[in-house]
């Protein structure tokens, strides 16, 4: 049996149906026999469509005398048994069915004609309706239920409806429509997709290309009759008419006479309806035909019941002029320019080789023009002015002289052998209309109001939008685009449903989904929305909005939820949801999700590449200036093939998710099934690319521009690399199958297709490169004659071994093969700025010349002319350019090679620009200082770091001549990564400090904002230089808020608590100004929940419910519930400083963490950072700081498992790794150190703070420890423990120990961290800090034994002071780490031991509880200020496994002590 086959009858089509979104939701199994294809849920039941073509049903069966059956046994439908049914749905009380055939059966509530049949109250069982127009059977793909109405889309893509209500869309007044009738606003449509509501529709309509034709001047009859608007727009231009029908008349609907619970209206069907009610052809057929007032839509008053329809006329469009806009359109439709006449026939050049008198010659035929094709642009200038108001859903027409259809085979073409323009006209469209009609209360329909519609209109919005699917709940809709993560949502939002937060929205917006997620499936259910992602997990992401299903309330929620298994459909009804899941983790299914989750992800990114780039590229004129017009026009015809490869892509991607809802026969695969058009696809678009840019000249570019033609290389080959992508996906799931099927043979074919294409493109672009890298490095007039798109080079002697026989000693022969010429080239002189090559007229002339050059050339550097003539390479001069337009007139004094600027040097420029510092290769490249002039104020910027390729690069600190200083990472000139930007001066008039994340220029990412001016500091997340996302924000007046921001506002959820302890939890619309519902608890204990509105600091406005609290629980303050929520809408500490973590990987060399083949690189970088450091700034290191830096260079050896031995070593190396800034773990600690003071000191010293505070710690020492262990891989992981050293001496060697992050790092992280940590902890706990040192000063006035007796002591002990102990836990003030104070603990209580054991005289130990007073003594006299901080901060930041131990226990002691004091009363 095939192995897909059978793991297909095990684990495939699990259903898990569940009943809201709450944290204690589990999914229920739907237990079936066999795997479930497809599923619908109406109000309390729901219909299964099983393998084999059987149905069930499950919940309350009203139509059945109330039977009710649990959705854990499903009930089969054994009326359907037999009718192969392959479709299946639910309304809110009755269902449907559609067989292979296209019959249709329904059965459940009939009390409004919604199942079909005739006066029959109830359906009970699944009964035939009649399908027929004009006694031909009408054949059906699907139907969709709503609450009293059913829609039908047949095979010719038209809707039929029954039932009652204005969701028909039908021109009657007479409900409900028993029988099946078509919706004649649609007909000659292509509609893709029908969805119900419970009172409304919705309809995804194909759209086709617009058509040229000419039509008469439209009369004064052609007027709206009821808004009095021109039914046509026309556009005049010569002998050019276009005509276009873009009017939706806002008033056709009856507001007046209209029953509760329906829609109506009266009106007669004017002619042209009439004839398109009598056409029954495909739209294939309808084509060859005279369209006969196609375009024509009538537009009656139903107030006044007149009717008006125009005059029908007939329609004659050349086929030539169609074909022509169709293409055209289709190339608009992508963002592009099409190229008409780009069409040369070029004879292959034949070039001779020849040398004569030492010269070379190059003979070279002219190139030909065979042939030269052209059309004027007119046509497609035309289009483009009516572009935005044309309807695109009617098919296109044509005349009588030419009935074939455009895309229809010749009879010249290959049989059995589809061409590209069918095969894209076969898959998914992505050019598609949304239209919608039914009731609109609630915006529903979309339109911008809350009207009914009668008949469907287009809802103009989601136009361009590439819609694939729409769904409809009670009383909202969802749309799905192809670009992904859009989802649009619209209609009522009572429950969050529409996934934002605008409440009723009326005209379409998109759903807010979380970063990183891309929708592809979805569904609509009463009053919630179901969402299947791509997420970075390899399982797709279900995502759940609306309302939420608890014991006690009902509230909204918009969460995500991951299943068990690969869910490939999601299905929504009543308040209830399914899950349709396949379990083969790493098979079949698998590999699918994998294949179709990749596509999408690389359509997204081709159309943001073509949105952000290729489009406003083409729209700029100065492209065509830069890339000159032969080039011009190559890249404008590359944008074209780029933008058709996107819309294929696109195209597939959507193929692609609806294959996961088929059965899934590999067979029918797009790629495989028409790899053909795939390749010729990648071929066409990689001879674009590589045309373009070996055309481009380069040399002929400023430096400024280069950048931008490196983006457009980058971009423009990244598609190439998704054709190894396929291949390597058809082998995965070529793996899957026997290699003896069918399957696994189609899978293997197609897979060695796609890799056979990926290395000739791979070979082809490393040939382009080569050749462009080669024009690039020998530019000038002799390159540039040879120069030619379609030249290649083959080999070069400057790096092949080829001379000349015979030739001269000092002689430089330099040979070029290419594909079709060779050249030889003689002495070649390089001077800084330019080459150019002498001929001489023999051999000893060439000699001569070489020597007496190079003598001249050693005679200037060394002041001696009688050298061997071989000067160095590596030089020192000076040197003035005139020539490069970089380095125009700047003057450079250092070192050279080879011609160009390469080592230490000056360089300076007339406008006041100067650098100094390394060079390579003619390009500023190392660590360097330069000087730029601002000439507006008259003062300079100062960079002073580091340099890459001419452009700063690395670390460094850039002073503005407006006084910001930056200092931080740079790449490629602009701010890019960690980063600190301070402006003004503290008494300034606008002072402020910025710390964070950068990209592209631009505050991206988390950061802290202290704004010294303001008083106020934000700590959070930034987009584009504003606050965007979760944050907290502190003040010098005590206030704090955490929520969202948005626009650089306060805006979402947050929390605000002042100074006094009174809380704010709701919503806000501006900086600390509640808007809208919120809960408000004050110190005392009262509260008050409703609608706040007003600025926090000027006045509320509220209205609501005041609330006072429980009179039996006094004691129950708001802080306790307050602290407990401080951090939730807070930046979790893991998000926090990504940029710093990321660069000290990448000083590593390592390209993403942990990768173990990256290690001994790590090392080596290690050791090359400090060597370099050492080397290039000696003068500032110490004789101490050299000998460690020695130190570090050597890596720690160590054989086998980490012993106590090894693990003391790893420890010192640490300790001298983090106190060396040169290190990269020193460096990273450094700016660790300095971002947390930056964050926690000054204004952000808020006691709120301190559970933030230590949870980023913690997160510190948890990512410091992944570096560790990467860095030595044998140390036990967090929690481990390391074995004795039977070597060893001490006592740890011979007990071993237990590994911790904690324990390792803390001792040189917390100490540089304490003082704005325990400064925190003291703020936190000063009330009880108050208490406690009362007590001690009053009880510390008593004398010895007045105090021991106080406390209980035994008398035996009460003449002992414990000096000695007192003494010694004094000193944990002057510790740090949790460890080192349990150590002053521990030692305390031993001397506490020593005196009481000297006072019995004996060995008697006393328990812990004899020793409690004892202790209480010790700390009362000790007077420790701060004693409650101390023990919170040992108790947040020990280790776990000592707090069962015995350092545990004292330290409870301690506690204890604490606590007691406090509450001591003493008279």
């Amino acid at each position: 049996m095939d192995p897909v086959k059978e793991e297909s009858s095990r684990e495939r089509g699990l259903l898990h149906l569940w009943r809201g979104y709450s944290s204690s939701v589990t999914p229920e199994r739907v237990l079936l026999s066999r795997p479930v294809l497809q599923a619908a849920l109406g109000i309390s039941h729901g219909i299964l469509l099983a393998e084999g073509g059987l149905v069930y049903s499950f919940g309350d069966l009203t139509w059945r005398q109330g039977l009710r059956v649990p959705p854990t046994y499903p009930l089969l439908e054994s009326v359907l048994s037999g009718q192969c049914v392959v479709s299946v749905a639910a309304g809110s009380f009755h269902c449907g069915a559609v067989t292979r055939e296209g019959a249709v059966y329904m059965w459940g509530e009939n009390s409004s004609g919604q199942c079909g049949l005739s006066e029959r109250g109830l359906v009970p069982d699944a009964s035939l309706v009649s399908m027929v127009d004009s006694e031909a059977i009408i054949r059906i793909l699907e139907v969709t239920c709503g609450e009293q109405h059913t829609l039908a889309l047949s095979t010719q893509h038209e809707v039929w409806a029954w039932g009652s209500g204005c969701q028909l869309g039908l021109v009657t007044s007479v409900f409900p429509v028993w029988r099946p009738q078509k919706v004649e606003h649609l007909a000659g449509r292509h509609v893709v997709q029908v969805a119900c509501g419970g009172y409304h529709s919705l309809a995804l309509v194909r759209r086709f290309p617009a058509q040229d034709s000419q039509f008469p001047r439209p009369t004064a009859t052609d007027k709206c009759s009821q808004c009095n608007q021109l039914l046509f727009s026309m556009v005049d231009q010569e002998d050019h008419v276009i005509i276009s029908h873009s009017h939706y008349c806002p008033l056709g609907i009856e507001l007046a006479d209209s029953k509760p619970g329906s829609c109506s209206r009266s009106r007669q069907a004017s002619p042209a309806r009439q004839a398109s009610q009598s056409r029954q052809a495909s739209p294939a057929r309808q084509a060859s035909l005279n369209y006969t007032g196609a375009l024509v839509m009538e537009h009656t008053l139903a107030l006044t019941g007149r009717a008006a329809s125009a005059s029908p006329f007939e329609v004659n469009t050349p086929l030539g002029i169609g074909s022509t806009s169709r293409l055209c359109d289709s190339s608009k439709s992508e963002g592009c320019i099409p190229v008409a006449g780009l069409c040369e026939a070029l004879s292959g050049p034949v070039m001779a080789y020849r040398k004569t008198n030492q010269e070379v010659r190059l003979c070279m035929e002219e190139d030909s023009l065979q042939g030269k094709k052209c059309s004027s642009l007119t046509d497609i200038l035309l289009e483009e002015v009516i572009e935005g108001s044309r309807r695109h859903s009617l098919p296109p027409l044509l005349s009588h002289a030419s009935p074939e259809l455009p895309g229809r085979r010749s009879a010249r073409s290959r049989p059995n052998v589809p061409r590209k323009e069918e095969v894209v006209e076969s898959l998914p469209s992505l050019n598609t209309e949304v239209w919608s009609w039914g009731r609109g209360q609630e915006g529903q329909l979309g339109h911008g109001d809350q009207l009914p519609r009668l008949q469907p209109l287009c809802i103009k919005s989601l136009n361009g939008e590439e819609v694939v699917k729409v769904a409809a709940g009670t009383h909202h809709s969802l749309a799905l685009s192809a670009l992904s993560p859009q989802v649009f949502s619209w209609g009522s939002n009572r429950s969050g449903q529409l996934g934002h937060m605008n409440s009723p929205t009326t005209m379409p917006q998109q759903a807010k989904m979380s970063k990183g997620l891309r929708v592809w499936d979805l569904a609509a259910g009463q009053s919630h929305s179901v969402f299947l992602a791509d997420g970075d997990c390899c399982q797709p992401i279900l995502c759940y909005s609306g309302q939420q299903v608890s014991m006690s309330r009902v509230t909204e929620v918009n969460r995500s939820v991951c299943l068990m298994g690969y869910i490939s459909s999601v299905y929504g009804g009543g308040q209830s949801c399914l899950a349709q899941a396949d379990l083969n983790v790493m098979g079949f299914i698998s590999a699918l999700h994998e294949l179709a989750a990749a596509d999408r992800k690389y359509y997204c990114r081709l159309r943001d590449v073509n949105k952000r780039v290729v489009s406003p590229l083409l729209k700029k004129e100065s492209v065509c200036t830069v890339l000159g017009q032969t080039s011009s026009l190559l890249f404008q015809s590359l944008a074209s093939s780029y933008s058709r490869l996107c819309h294929l892509t696109g195209q597939h991607s959507v193929s692609l998710t609806a294959f996961l809802h088929t059965d899934r026969d590999v067979k029918g695969l797009v790629i495989l099934k028409h790899a053909n058009t795939f390749l010729d696809m990648y071929k066409e678009y990689c001879g674009s690319v590589v045309l373009l840019f070996d055309l481009i000249p380069l040399s002929e570019s400023s430096e400024d521009k280069v950048p931008l033609l490196d983006l457009l290389v980058l971009l423009f080959y990244s598609p190439m690399q998704h054709i190894h992508e396929y291949a390597r996906l058809l082998l995965k799931l070529a793996t899957c199958f026997d290699v003896s099927t069918v399957e696994y043979q189609r899978l293997q074919e197609g897979c060695s297709k796609y890799e056979a294409l990926s290395l000739s493109l791979g070979r082809k672009r490393k040939e382009a490169e080569t050749t462009n890298q080669f024009w690039r490095t020998y530019s000038g007039k002799t390159t540039d004659v040879l120069r030619n798109p379609q030249r290649r080079l083959v080999y070069e002697s400057s790096n092949k071994s080829l001379t000349l026989q015979n030739a001269g000693r000092f002689s430089v022969n330099w040979f070029i093969l290419f594909n079709d010429a060779l050249i030889h080239a003689q002495v070649r002189v390089t001077t800084p700025e330019e080459s150019f090559t002498l001929i001489a007229s023999s051999a000893q002339e060439k000699a001569k010349w070489l020597r007496a050059i190079n003598q001249a050339v050693e005679a200037v550097l060394t002041g001696e002319g009688s050298g061997p003539g071989v000067p160095a390479v590596s030089r020192t001069a000076s040197y003035i350019f005139y020539k490069d337009l970089r380095l125009k007139d700047a003057s450079y004094s250092g070192r050279w090679l080879s011609g160009k600027p390469h080592g230490k040097g000056i360089m300076k420029w007339p406008d006041g620009r100067k650098f100094t510092g390394t060079f390579k290769q003619g390009l500023e490249d190392g660590y360097g200082d330069g000087i730029m002039p601002n000439k507006i104020l008259n003062k300079s910027d100062r960079y002073q770091g580091h340099w890459r390729d001419g452009k700063m690069h690395g670390f460094g600190t850039y002073r503005y001549a407006t006084g910001q200083v930056y200092e931080g990472s740079f790449h490629e000139n602009i701010r890019q990564g960690h980063g600190m930007l301070s402006s003004g001066k503290l008494i300034g008039s606008s002072s402020s400090v910025f710390v964070g994340q950068w990209l592209q220029d631009k505050k991206m990412g988390y950061g802290v904002f202290d704004d010294i001016t303001r008083g106020e500091k934000y700590m959070g997340l930034w987009s584009d230089d504003q606050r965007q996302g979760s944050g907290v924000v502190v003040t010098q007046f005590g206030l704090y808020y955490e929520g969202t921001f948005s626009d650089n506002k306060m805006m979402g959820t947050g929390l605000l608590v002042s100074d006094d302890d009174t809380a704010f939890e709701g919503e806000f619309s501006e900086d600390w100004t509640p808007n809208g519902k919120g809960y408000l608890s004050m110190s005392n204990g009262d509260s008050i929940e409703g609608l706040f509105s007003g600025e926090w600091t000027s006045g509320l406005k509220i209205t609501g419910t005041y609330m006072k609290p429980n009179l039996y629980e006094p004691d129950k303050k708001l802080s306790v519930f307050l602290y407990s929520e401080l951090g939730r809408l807070a930046v979790s500490p893991e998000q926090k400083w990504k940029a710093v973590f990321s660069e000290c990987w990448s000083r590593l060399g390592c390209e993403a963490p942990g990768q173990p083949e990256e290690r001994m690189r790590a090392w080596e970088n290690i050791a090359v950072t400090l060597t370099t450091g050492r080397r290039d700034s000696p003068e500032l290191l110490s004789r101490s700081q050299s000998r460690v830096l020695e130190k570090l260079e050597v890596i720690p050896q160590h054989t086998g498992p980490v012993t106590t031995g090894g693990y003391d070593v790893i420890q010192r190396y640490l300790t001298k790794a983090c106190e060396t800034p040169l290190h990269p773990l020193g460096g990273l600690l450094e700016t660790l150190v300095t971002v947390y003071r930056i964050t926690y000191i000054g204004v952000g010293s808020n006691r709120r703070l301190l559970q933030q505070a230590v949870e980023e710690i913690r997160s510190y020492l948890i990512r410091i420890f992944q570096l560790v262990r990467f860095l030595f891989p044998d140390l036990p992981d967090e929690g481990g423990v390391i074995h004795p050293d039977p070597k060893g001496s001490s006592e740890t060697d011979q007990q071993g120990l237990v590994v911790s992050s904690s324990t390792l790092l803390l001792p040189v992280l917390l100490p540089r961290l304490y003082p704005p940590l325990f400064t925190l902890y003291a703020l936190d706990k000063e009330r009880e800090e108050e208490v406690y040192w009362d007590c001690v000063l009053r009880l510390n006035k008593q004398p010895d034994l007045g105090l021991l007796a106080f406390l209980g002591v035994l008398p035996s002990t009460k003449n002992a002071c414990f000096a000695s102990a007192v003494k010694t836990l004094q000193q944990i003030s002057t510790t740090f780490t949790p460890s080192d104070k349990l150590q002053v603990i521990q030692r305390t209580f031993e001397e506490l031991n020593q005196e009481v054991q000297a006072l019995l005289e004996g060995n008697f130990l006393l328990s812990m509880d004899d020793l409690l007073p004892l202790f209480l003594y010790v700390v009362l006299r000790a007077r420790m200020r701060n004693l409650a901080a101390e023990v919170s901060l040992i108790e947040d930041l020990m280790d776990p496994y000592l707090q069962h131990g015995e350092l545990g226990l004292m330290f409870t002691t301690l506690k204890a002590c604490c606590f007691q004091i406090q509450q001591e009363k003493t008279t």
